[in-house]
């Protein structure tokens, strides 16, 4: 099993920047990808950003690309999101995400932070 805990939401005005951590901890092996996703009232939950092992890159929303930056710690297990020039739209509670496996894939999800854009 494994665990992920985010934290570093909250509210934040138009324009502002947050920063939010994810640590991961338990049988972490043959990871697939890792990144994080959000999910606004009334919506399905989308991607923001994730790190895919196998090209060894990181890929972005076309609706965060050039203000939010993924970051990652393998030897901490640990991956930030730093969003800057943040937007109402932005919005949402944010979920950390991993997926391992070789043969098998199985994601794993956070709690949830909740970030609110507002004035």
């Amino acid at each position: 099993q494994v665990q992920l805990v985010e934290s570093g939401g909250g509210l934040v005005q138009p324009g502002g920047s947050l920063r939010l951590s994810c640590a991961a901890s338990g049988s972490i092996s043959d990871i697939y990808a890792m990144g994080w996703y959000r999910q606004a009232p009334g919506k399905q939950r989308e991607l923001v950003a994730t790190f895919i092992t196998a090209d060894e890159g990181t890929h972005y929303a076309d609706s965060v690309k050039g203000r939010f930056s993924m970051s990652r710690d393998n030897t901490k297990n640990t991956m930030q999101l730093q969003m800057n020039s943040l937007k109402p739209e932005d919005s949402a509670v944010y979920y950390c995400n991993l997926v391992q496996g070789l043969a098998i894939k199985t994601a794993y999800w956070g709690q949830g932070t909740q970030v609110t854009v507002s004035s």
